[in-house]
Order: structure tokens, then sequence, then C-alpha cells
């Protein structure tokens, strides 16, 4: 059975590993955990072929832990019970070394059921959770398993770490010895893998396979790129695609440049990105970085990714152009963005603040007898439709969360504001 070049060159030891030397290097957090035996949960961030998978199993051969992987893809809640419990008979066993450890690769396709069953075992140290994920965990992992580990970045790998992969391949796979193979030019090779060792090797083991066998074989960029025969963009849409041009397309869009935000959907549309995921983004940007400026904007974005799944592919990319062409000439702002973060830390700050009596419903007659919603003054009764009271916990005095900028539609909703408020009055009550 023939095995792929990637997989053969795959590394056993932290001697033999390629990159990420942040993590890996001499001491860097993982590697002293590694040295000292003391594995902690942790969740290993960063795009295809960048060797979290090969990590996580390197630590498990030097650390000589039972090592337990599942497939977020294929496996269910009851596939991830059984490991479990399998991991607690060798965490009572008096042979086990250590906890064992469970990796789970692609931990952003579990749902929240599925990683709901991880807390206990996690939080009673009952195995070490080692999760791979090539999304932001932030918004793909649940917040208690995100508090009980920590997340690692991989970064794609460098030139130089690229070359170093290359250069072992030649020197130590019998496929180059036993077929002569000679490598005269890099550029296509680093070029077409995007920092992704796995893709590296993949081209390499193509182009060899495709080659006449009985002549002496010399590699050059232009075999290269004959060779592939493809959009080298379209190689892999999760490597460098995923992250590097995705941003370079939000940057432009914030940074009001219409003509980089198109040429970097283009890019998108190349790769074979998935629309949906474009559309996500935009609606993203749409209310972070345009908000309040031009609310139009988010409602354009939202049909933009309604229309995508109506009309599918390749119409889409019209609707997915005018929408980034509109989110790159709107007025900027992110008072939105900002306001709901300030809020958020008021919030930690100050914990529970009882909610006002007269702010909270009276559905029963002790409740109304407590003081229940007593006082409180129905806005559509005043002249206007606005009375002064306070909305907020008295012992916060009311402190200011959101700041227009400096946009007309802002401007305006800040006249209005002052208008109602009084500029030095907020919250100071209808005194």
């Amino acid at each position: 059975m023939y095995e792929p070049l990637a997989e053969r060159m795959r590394p056993h030891s932290l001697s033999e590993y390629i990159g990420q030397r942040h993590l890996v290097g001499e001491g860097a957090v993982i590697r002293r955990m590694i040295e000292s035996g003391n594995i902690s949960s942790f969740i290993l961030w960063g795009p295809p072929g960048v060797g979290k998978t090969t990590l996580a199993r390197i630590i498990a051969e030097e650390t000589k832990v039972p090592f337990y992987t599942l497939s977020a893809v294929t496996s269910g809640v009851k596939e991830v019970r059984e490991v479990l419990e399998r991991c607690k008979a060798d965490a009572r066993s008096m042979f086990t070394k250590g906890r064992p450890i469970l990796f789970i690769d692609e931990i952003h396709r579990f749902n929240k059921s599925q990683q709901d069953s991880l807390l206990g075992a996690v939080e009673n140290g009952t195995v070490t959770l080692i999760g791979a994920t090539t999304e932001n965990p932030s918004f793909e992992v649940i917040r208690p398993l995100l508090s009980r580990a920590q997340v690692y970045v991989l970064n794609p790998l460098d030139k130089e770490d690229l070359l170093s992969l290359l250069h072992h391949a030649i020197e130590s796979d019998a496929m180059f010895k036993e077929r002569e193979v000679r490598i005269e030019e890099t550029e296509a090779l680093l070029r077409f893998s995007g920092g992704d060792a796995r893709k590296l090797l993949n081209i390499l083991d193509l182009i060899i396979q495709s080659l006449d066998t009985h002549e002496p074989m010399v590699i050059n960029d232009s075999v290269v790129t004959e060779r592939l025969q493809q959009n080298p963009l379209a190689f892999d849409k999760n490597g460098e695609m995923h992250y590097d041009i995705i941003s370079a397309f939000i940057k432009s869009i914030r940074g009001s440049d219409p003509d980089a935000a198109v040429y970097w959907l283009a890019r998108l549309i190349a790769g074979g990105e998935d629309p949906k995921f474009i559309a996500r983004r935009l609606c993203i940007l749409a209310a972070e970085d345009i908000g309040l400026a031009n609310p139009n904007a988010l409602l354009l974005a939202n049909a933009t990714f309604d229309i995508i799944n109506k009309i599918g592919w390749p119409e889409g990319r019209i609707p997915l152009s005018e929408c980034a062409i509109y989110l790159a000439t709107s007025a900027k702002s992110n008072s939105a963005y900002l306001a709901i973060g300030e809020a958020q830390s008021l919030v930690e700050k100050t914990g529970n603040a009882p909610v006002p009596l007269h702010l909270r419903n009276a559905p029963t007659k002790l409740m109304e007898q407590l003081g229940y919603g007593a006082e409180y003054k129905y806005a559509h009764d005043y002249a206007g439709h606005f009375v002064r009271q306070e909305y907020m916990p008295a012992e916060l005095n009311h402190p200011q969360l959101w700041h227009a900028q400096d946009n007309a539609s802002e401007q305006k909703m800040r006249e209005r504001m002052d208008a109602l408020w009084g500029r030095k009055n907020v919250g100071e009550g209808d005194k």
C-alpha cells in the first residue's frame, strides 16, 4: 500500500519537528511542558499543514502517556463518552505514568453538547485535552471549555522552515535516492505551498509520481507550474488563503479602498473560498467597522448573505462584489463595537448590580406591594415620547458607554441625545 510522502515524513520526536519555535524552541512553553512531563490542556489554533496533529502525537510519545484521538467530523457524543471512559480506566491504572491525552482534531466542528461532554473530564483532571482547530476558538469553542484550556497559535511555516523540510525529505526519503531526483529551483514550490508543510510535500509527491521513472528527474519552477495544471490558489483553500487573504480583504474594506476590496474578493473566489464564509465576514464588518455611520450597511450585508443561499454560484459573486464595494465606500464607525466592549468591561467590574425597582415588572400582587414597577414613567405618556428617569443601577452613576463618532449619522443621533438629556445631565433623572 502506497504511503504519501507527507505521511512518511511526519516527525516522531521534538528534535525532528520543524517550525513553531515560539512554542517548541528552547525555553518555549510547550517544550517546557514536555520536559517537565506536566502537560496542561490546550488548543492549537492555526492553518492546515503547520504541525498541529504532529505536535500532539509527539507530546504523547515523549511523555509516554496513553493517547486517544477523535475527529470532530466523525465523532458524536457517544464516541466522546466511550473514549472518556477508557481514559478514566487508564487514569485509575497503577501502570499509567500520567494523565491520558485526548486529541480532538477540528474541535471547532463539535457542537455545544459535544463540547459540554468534555468539561467534567477536563475539569477533574481525568484527561488532558489537546484540541486542534483552523477556526478562531473564541467563536467556535464554548466559553467554559475555553477557560480550561490555553490557546496557542501556530503560524504558517516560513521559507527557512519549508527549505529545511525539503532538504530533509531529499536526504532521508528512499524515493529521492531510488529515482535520482534533483531540485534545481524552489521558488514555485515555496510559493504554491503557502506556508503549509503538508501541501509542499504533496506537491512534490504529485510531481515525482507524474515524471518518467526511467529518466533522471530535475525539478524546477517550470516543471512545478506545468505539473500542477491548476490554479495554485485553489490547491488548498484553508491554507494561506483562509487567513492572510481574508485579512487583506477585510482591512481593505475597513480602509475604504474599493479597488483593493474587489481584488482580494477575486483572490478568494479564485481560491475556492466558501461564499457563505465571505458573506459572514461582511456581516461582521458591517456592524463592527461601519455600524451607526451607515446602518444600511448591515442590512445590505445580511441581504447579501441571504441572496447567496438563493441564487447560488457563480452568480453569487455579483452581490458579493456589490456589498464589498458598498461597505468600502461607506462612512466608517466602530462606536457600537467600542460601546459593547466598554459595557462588558463595566459588567465584569461591577458584577450583578440590582435592577432598579421602577424598571422591574410586577406580575404578582406581592411584587406590586414590594414596589416593583412603582414610579416607572411610561415614555409615550409624555410630550415627545420622552421623560427623564434613571435606567441604570444607581450605584453605577450612569457612565457614558456610547460615544458618537465624527460622521453625519451619529452626529445627528448625538444632537438628539443632547437635546433630550442635556450634555451633562444623562442619567440624573427628571428633576
